[in-house]
């Protein structure tokens, strides 16, 4: 990498501060050239007046800071411009940034992608800021967090030196099994210890998946046709989210409305009413694609008769309009009216608790897909190996396994991914 990036890395002006991040080789020159002054030492704000040096005409009085590479936050020499958060300002001093030989407006994510190519963070690092980026609750806010600040990154570099150790264990045990001075290893000790890294890894792979946390736990809303499921959508997502008709089959499509209850991202999905006999055609469809949905979600809120409802592992029955058609005797379902208000406080606190259940707790790791497919790959390794009694089988295996960790933290295989990837972030970050 040798070009030298710029880009305003704070909230978009107007603004009290500006920030404006220059990175790369030519990033004291660049100072330099706006200052027409001496650098400042490292990591000291220092008062500057900045000025066009093709016009020599001022651009502002600025708060300017240096931070040398590698001890920086993309290993490279940085430099931070505080401005005044004016449009004129901000557009002014990029202007004159764009004219220096060397310097060119950063790409989206190009920031995190030197700091990463750099070895500042690792993938999976990136891969949490790119999350924190994103998080809009505090639950998602906790999980992404401990991924950028590397916990995910610390518990996979235990992993590798474990695999290195076995590796080398594996590795004498086949080449000097002859010396007198080095041990054969136990079949017992090779197979306790297999499994007790391939029982570290099962335990991670069974924690919540980041999907969830980051898209919301599926909440579904089904039952007969006029149950009043969009009316309970609606009064759950406090908006007119579903068209709300008292003619039996107005909702034929799946509406999916995202919101956050109680802190926790849930994503409801009202669906087509399910009757077994219908002469539309249409609604036939939206049947069909409510079913499919019912087997997608991880909550379901079921509208109807305990004996018609569709077999689900996580269903609370809910006896709507209850206001109109109070339950009868021994009926065990929630009683909402989701018109008064009766029984929804009742709701909210069911779904909350079965969703907290469905979610990383605390500040526990949360392994998206990617993530998770190399894990598993590795702990399968650990178990082929445990499968076998050839020790050069077992050594490839690890091998392999050692692979998977590289490529969970970027080491290795990942160059499509970091395109896709470093896209999703703001063009200052």
């Amino acid at each position: 990498m040798t070009d030298t990036i710029f880009a305003l890395s704070s909230g978009t002006p107007p603004a009290a501060i500006a920030i404006v991040r220059v990175s790369g080789p030519d990033a004291d020159a660049a100072l330099t050239a706006l200052t027409d002054h001496p650098l400042p030492a490292p990591r000291h704000a220092t008062l500057r007046t900045l000025t066009d040096p093709e016009s020599a005409a001022p651009l502002d009085t600025a708060l300017a800071l240096r931070f040398p590479g590698p001890a920086s936050a993309t290993g490279e020499d940085m430099v931070e411009l505080h401005l005044h958060g004016g449009r004129a300002t901000v557009a002014a001093v990029q202007a004159a940034l764009a004219h220096l030989p060397g310097l060119r407006a950063a790409e989206p994510g190009e920031f995190t992608r030197h700091a990463f190519e750099n070895g500042r963070i690792d993938l999976s690092e990136a891969e949490g800021l790119a999350d924190l980026l994103r998080a809009e609750t505090e639950v998602q806010r906790r999980a992404a967090l401990a991924m950028a600040e590397g916990g995910l990154s610390r518990r996979v570099e235990g992993w590798r030196h474990a695999l290195l150790a076995l590796s080398a264990r594996a590795e004498a045990a086949i080449d000097f099994a002859d010396e007198d001075d080095v041990e054969p290893w136990p079949e017992n000790e090779r197979l306790a210890a297999l499994a007790a890294l391939s029982g570290e890894m099962a335990e991670t792979l069974a924690a919540p998946p980041a999907e969830r946390l980051r898209d919301g736990v599926r909440v579904g809303i089904a039952g007969p046709p006029n149950a009043g499921k969009s009316t309970l959508l609606n009064a759950l997502v406090a908006r007119e989210a579903a068209i709300v008709s008292p003619i039996a089959g107005t909702t034929r499509d799946l509406i999916e409305a995202p919101v956050v209850l109680g802190g926790l991202p849930l994503l409801l999905i009202d669906m087509a009413g399910l009757r077994d006999e219908t002469g539309d055609a249409i609604e036939r469809i939206g049947i069909d694609r409510a079913l499919k949905a019912i087997e997608r979600c991880d909550l379901l809120l079921w509208l109807g008769s305990p004996g018609e409802a569709p077999e689900h592992s996580d269903l609370i029955g809910i006896a709507a309009k209850c206001d109109i058609h109070p339950p009868g005797p021994g009926d065990s379902r929630l009683c909402v009216a989701a018109l008064t208000g009766e029984g929804m406080r009742e709701l909210e606190s069911g779904i909350l608790a079965r969703a907290s259940a469905l979610l990383p707790a605390g500040d526990a790791l949360a392994l998206n897909m990617r993530q998770r497919t190399l894990l598993a790959s590795a702990q399968q390794g650990l178990d082929a190996a445990a499968a076998t009694s050839d020790l050069l089988e077992t050594a490839e295996h690890l091998r392999c396994c050692r692979e998977e960790m590289d490529r969970l933290t970027g080491r290795a295989g990942t160059e499509a991914m970091l395109d896709a990837l470093f896209a999703q972030f703001c063009i200052g970050k």
